[in-house]
């Protein structure tokens, strides 16, 4: 039946409390480690030495003879399965480079061998009896290195392989190419008045989860293989587990219960194939979890990138041209290497209205720890050199950043070529914008902040004040590719399970599926039972990644529940009499004319026990076709110390459009979250290594982020808006803002003092180092 203005609930656009606050506050065991088998046995892993090497022989006799100690598996053990362990969608857009365990090790923390004990001390003990042989290789860490002739080649397996038709060339050590051209560059830098360039590096650092990796699998008694493990991808676990198993699909049940953070190294399949391995083999649990070490070293990381930007405007502030290359770090193994690059200029060229555009990228391979999926994909990296590079053009023009922005911005039902020319792993998809609240962004996010009130810049002796600003943009799931679903059905007291596939990450996205589900339904949210990411209960979904989960997942929970309301109103209708096309919901009830109210506990019963028995349920999938940008304005104020380099950021404002926001607490919670994380890594994080590719910096002593008593002033502006394909006018949120701090505070310091921050982190030695270059 067609929609119909119902009455509202408002239950969406309201922050109700998240559905699983209670327990996570009374610390409930929800997480992996929380529930122990009695019978579990431990594993953990001997970790290469060397940043490059051949093993020639593995020993075990010392390990093995340990009381306790059952079993050492070593790649003679393991099926030689070559895969990826990027936890994406079918066939995956990353290389096949990766064995369970090789003969081969390709940077220090590389798998050599996984040991099992009893007790979780004994295995750690045992690992360091293990005794290896290695063949010492020549080693090289810069991507730029490596790309070049007669560099150390790190996979010279004949078996890698790039599982759909792109550029790969391990040989070169090419893990990914890309490039996207529109008009004509030379032509359009011929026609400038003004020309900026500019050498930018984003650093290489690590997600920092509370809780690092972390999985636990055992066998059921009919012999299926259960992994309960910290994902943001259990189907994906699923799929690629079997295939590096040699198992049927079926045979598989993954379970993901709550997730300590994952910020995207957790969409990435690195334990669940040897613990699953271990445990068919042992016939016992298996928990394998990393520690803190191992979780910067052996996880995943950001992609490190040299990025090189030449622009062009005219002198009324009209854009010529931009062009922008990359160079980019994969570490030891390809994953994400190809999306991640494209992604540095999907998720940042459509922002601005260039004619002309080109856009060079190429993934190396290298000897240092494995980078992957991390927050902001590409946007990153690419909105630093971007935002930066806007502004040189801006003060090279003499015009306001704010204006020069408001004057280039891409607009309400506009596009952009560059939707159509990149996307993840293929062509893109042309789209219009159908939401832009950007200049609303402009408009609020500089009241806030004071923009137009000039900061006094020299108060405090050697203290000096600045102000910067940015524009950004994101995505919504990718378009074209992933799929969620969603399966409702109704109980007899009127309340509903939902079943979804989709990942709550500590993000709150069971709260707000449980919204969408409750304002189709006119029911309060305490009457949606929220059932997640299992793989034998749950219908399909991709996972929490590409800020996907309220805008795909969400229009799937929409659907099925648009579906439970239209049974809901057949029955109602044979209960009442009243024709269909006369009822109308309203709290937790169907409003039958002037025959009353026939409630959800009515039809329940009715259809549970009386007559026409049936279960009343109801199942949508969704896939999108767009990918609609949440835009986003950052302004910051920065105090820079001229005699130790040091950087505080004093304010800082972020106002975002992400549509219609379900939870408006959730929402700001998502942007102070990115924030957080993007001024850590812009002023602190950092990962490094020696001369040999060797981590320095292994743990929370050594490797500083950022804590409360480091954080500025932050307020969140949200900006409503209405994107019409999302559910109930919600776009993405969970992303954008953490590729704001690296660009407004290289902006800021050079508003500030005069210098062009272009190589993160801006820590206080290369800081002062350009202040005495400028003569301070």
């Amino acid at each position: 039946m067609p929609d119909k203005d119902y009455p509202k609930l408002g239950v969406v656009g309201h922050s109700v409390k998240k559905v699983d606050a209670f327990g996570l506050a009374a610390g409930a065991p929800v997480f992996v480690a929380d529930e122990i088998p009695r019978d579990c046995v431990y594993m953990a892993m001997v970790f290469s030495p060397h940043a490059h090497a051949r093993i020639l022989g593995i020993d075990a006799s010392e390990a093995l003879a340990m009381d306790g100690v059952l079993a050492v598996y070593t790649h003679k053990d393991v099926p030689r399965v070559i895969h990826t362990t990027a936890g994406q969608g079918y066939p995956e857009p990353s290389p096949y480079d990766t064995y369970m365990l090789d003969d081969k090790v390709r940077f220090v923390g590389d798998r050599v061998a996984a040991v099992v004990a009893t007790d979780r001390h004994l295995v750690r003990e045992a690992v360091k009896r293990v005794k290896v042989e290695y063949e010492v290789l020549d080693a090289v860490f810069d991507p730029r290195e490596a790309l070049k002739p007669g560099a150390p080649v790190i996979h010279d397996e004949p078996q890698a392989r790039m599982p759909i038709p792109v550029t790969y060339d391990p040989k070169r050590n090419l893990a990914a190419h890309v490039e996207a051209i529109v008009g004509d560059v030379d032509a359009g830098e011929r026609d400038a008045d003004v020309v900026v360039e500019g050498y930018f590096y984003h650093h290489q650092y690590q997600h920092s989860p509370i809780e690092p990796h972390v999985c636990l699998a055992w066998p059921d008694p009919n012999g299926r293989l259960i992994i309960k493990t910290s994902t943001q991808v259990p189907f994906h676990v699923r799929r690629i587990v079997a295939a590096r198993l040699g198992i049927p699909i079926r045979q598989i049940r993954v379970i993901k219960p709550r997730i300590g953070g994952g910020f995207g190294t957790k969409q990435e399949v690195l334990l669940e194939d040897i613990a699953g391995f271990a445990a068919l083999q042992l016939k016992r649990p298996v928990l394998f979890e990393y520690n803190r070490t191992e979780e910067l070293r052996s996880s995943r990381t950001r992609h490190a990138m040299y990025i090189r930007m030449r622009a062009g405007a005219k002198q009324d502030g009209s854009l010529s041209f931009i062009d922008m290359h990359a160079v980019m770090n994969t570490g030891a193994y390809g994953s994400h290497g190809l999306t991640v690059l494209s992604n540095t200029g999907s998720k940042t060229l459509p922002l601005y209205r260039w004619p002309n555009i080109r856009f060079i990228g190429d993934t190396a391979y290298t000897n240092l720890p494995v980078a992957g999926a991390y927050r902001g994909y590409g946007g990153t990296q690419g909105g630093f050199a971007l935002e930066a590079t806007m502004d040189e053009l801006a003060r090279k023009l003499g015009i306001d950043p704010v204006k020069f922005r408001r004057m280039n911005h891409i607009r309400e039902g506009q596009t952009s070529p560059i939707f159509e020319a990149l996307g993840e792993g293929k062509a893109g998809v042309p789209q219009t914008v159908n939401s832009c609240g950007l200049d609303a962004c402009l408009d609020k996010g500089a009241d806030a902040f004071g923009w137009d009130r000039p900061i006094p810049k020299r108060v405090d002796g050697p203290i000096r004040r600045g102000k910067g600003m940015v524009t950004l943009m994101q995505g919504s799931a990718i378009p074209d590719i992933d799929m969620g679903a969603a399966s409702i059905k109704l109980n007899e007291d009127g309340s509903f399970n939902l079943l979804v596939g989709a990942t709550d990450l500590g993000t709150g996205s069971d709260t707000v599926l449980a919204q969408i589900a409750a304002e189709v339904l006119h029911v309060p949210v305490e009457k949606v039972i929220v059932y997640s990411s299992d793989t034998d209960l749950t219908p399909f979904d991709v996972g929490a990644y590409a800020s996907s989960t309220t805008y795909l997942s969400g229009m799937a929970v929409k659907k099925a529940a648009e579906k439970m309301r239209d049974r809901i109103f057949d029955v109602a209708a044979r209960l009442s009499g009243v024709p269909v096309d006369e009822l109308v919901l309203t709290d937790g009830a169907v409003q039958a004319g002037d025959k009353g109210l026939v409630t959800f506990e009515r039809i329940g019963l009715s259809t549970l026990y009386e007559k026409d028995q049936q279960q009343l349920i109801a199942t949508a999938s969704h896939i999108v076709h767009q990918s609609p940008p949440p835009f986003s304005a950052h302004f910051a104020q920065v105090a820079v110390d001229t005699e130790t380099g040091i950087i505080k950021v004093e304010r800082y404002v972020a106002a975002v459009d992400c549509g219609q926001a379900i939870n408006p607490a959730l929402a700001e919670g998502q942007i102070e979250g990115a924030v957080v994380n993007g001024l850590s890594a812009a002023l602190y994080e950092e990962l490094r290594y020696n001369e040999k590719g060797a981590l320095k910096n292994k743990d929370f002593d050594t490797y500083k982020i950022m804590g409360t008593m480091d954080l500025p002033r932050i307020r969140t502006i949200l900006v409503p808006t209405h994107e019409p394909t999302g559910p109930f006018g919600a776009k993405s949120v969970s992303e954008i803002c953490i590729n704001g701090p690296m660009p407004v505070i290289s902006n800021a310091v050079y508003d500030a003092v005069g210098i062009r921050l272009r190589e993160a982190p801006f820590t206080p030695e290369k800081v002062l180092a350009l202040l005495r270059d400028k003569g301070y």
